[in-house]
C-alpha cells in the first residue's frame, strides 16, 4: 500500500536538496533546523533508503535520493499544476457581450475596464455590430448581453436600464454662420449629415422627420456615429448626433446645437440579456452591477 504521509515530507526533501543544507532548508521553509533533520529522517525510514550523505558542510544525495529527488520534483510540479487549473476553473467563465461601435466607446468601455480589473480571468469578447443584429444574436444565444437602445417589445427578455440618450445637430459656428439663413432653414440649405438608413438612429430620426414635416434637401451618409462628429468639427456640415457623446466639443464651443423647433425624443439605452436560460451566467450580473 503506498505511504501517502510522506507527501507532506517531500517539499522538505527537495528543498534540503536544493539548498545543500538542512539549516538553509529550515531557514527558508521558516521552520526549526530539528524538525527538518526529523522530517527527512522519518522519510529515509518509511522509505527503507539513504536520501543524503552527511558532509562537513550540508548534505548531498545519494543515488537512491536522486532518484527520488526526480520524481518527487515533477509529481510535486504537476500537482501544483493542476491545483492552479482548479483555482482558474473557479474563478474564470466567459461573458459575450455586443454593442454598435458608438455605445461600445461611449457606454461599454467604462464598465468593461471595471469589470476586467475585477474579474481579470473571465473570458470576455465583444461584437461591434448593430443594436438589432445585437437583439438578434441574443435571441441566437450566440452572445450573453446586449448593449443597445430599448427595444419596443423586449418579449421575455430582461432589460437594465442605463438611462437615456439624446439627439441633436450639431455644426461649427463658421459652418453656421457660412450658411447665413434662419434656424428654421438649415434642413433646406445644409449638408445634413446621417448614419445610414438601416442603423436605429437614423430610423429614429426619420420618425422625427416625418412627424414634423422636414424634407433634408441634402444628406451625407456615413455609417459611424464618431464620422459624423469629425466631419462636423471639420466644417463639412450639419451632423446629427447623440448629444452625451460631443459634450466636450459642446463646453469648448468647438460645435453648436442647432436649436430644433421641437426636440427629438429621448432614447432609453441598457443591457438586455436572457434571465430565462438557467443557471444564468453570473458574469452578466457582475457586469450590470459593476458600477
Amino acid at each position: 500500500m503506498n505511504n501517502y504521509d510522506n507527501l507532506s515530507r517531500y517539499r522538505i526533501f527537495l528543498e534540503v536538496a536544493d539548498y545543500g543544507s538542512i539549516s538553509k532548508a529550515a531557514e527558508h521553509l521558516y521552520i526549526s533546523q530539528p524538525a527538518v533533520s526529523m522530517t527527512i529522517k522519518k522519510l529515509e525510514e518509511n522509505l527503507s533508503a539513504t536520501l543524503f550523505i552527511r558532509k562537513t558542510r550540508g548534505v548531498a544525495l545519494t543515488e537512491e535520493g536522486k532518484l527520488l529527488y526526480d520524481c518527487a520534483r515533477i509529481a510535486l510540479y504537476a500537482l501544483a499544476d493542476a491545483e492552479e487549473k482548479l483555482k482558474q476553473s473557479k474563478n474564470t467563465g466567459r461573458l459575450r457581450i455586443a454593442a454598435s461601435n458608438v455605445l461600445c466607446k461611449y457606454i461599454l468601455m467604462p464598465y468593461l475596464e471595471k469589470f476586467t480589473k475585477k474579474y481579470p480571468d473571465t473570458d470576455v469578447s465583444i461584437t461591434c455590430t448593430s443594436s438589432s443584429n445585437a437583439h438578434a444574436m441574443l435571441e441566437e444565444c450566440s452572445i450573453d448581453l446586449a448593449l443597445m437602445a430599448k427595444p419596443d417589445n423586449i418579449g421575455t427578455m430582461s432589460y437594465y436600464s442605463l438611462g437615456e440618450i439624446e439627439d441633436i445637430f450639431v455644426c461649427t459656428p463658421a459652418y453656421l454662420k457660412r450658411l447665413d439663413c434662419k434656424m428654421n432653414d438649415v434642413f433646406k440649405y445644409g449638408n445634413i449629415m446621417l448614419l445610414n438608413k438601416s442603423n436605429v438612429s437614423r430610423m429614429h430620426v426619420n420618425n422625427y422627420y416625418a412627424e414634423n414635416n422636414i424634407n433634408p434637401a441634402h444628406i451625407l451618409e456615413v455609417n459611424e456615429m464618431d464620422m459624423l462628429i469629425e466631419f462636423a468639427k471639420i466644417g463639412i456640415g450639419i451632423s446629427c448626433v447623440v448629444k452625451q457623446f460631443v459634450k466636450n466639443e459642446l463646453l469648448s464651443g468647438s460645435l453648436i446645437e442647432i436649436q430644433l423647433p421641437k426636440p427629438i425624443s429621448a432614447r432609453e439605452i441598457g443591457f438586455l440579456y436572457n434571465e430565462n436560460i438557467q443557471p444564468i451566467n453570473e458574469n452578466i450580473l457582475k457586469l450590470i452591477n459593476i458600477n
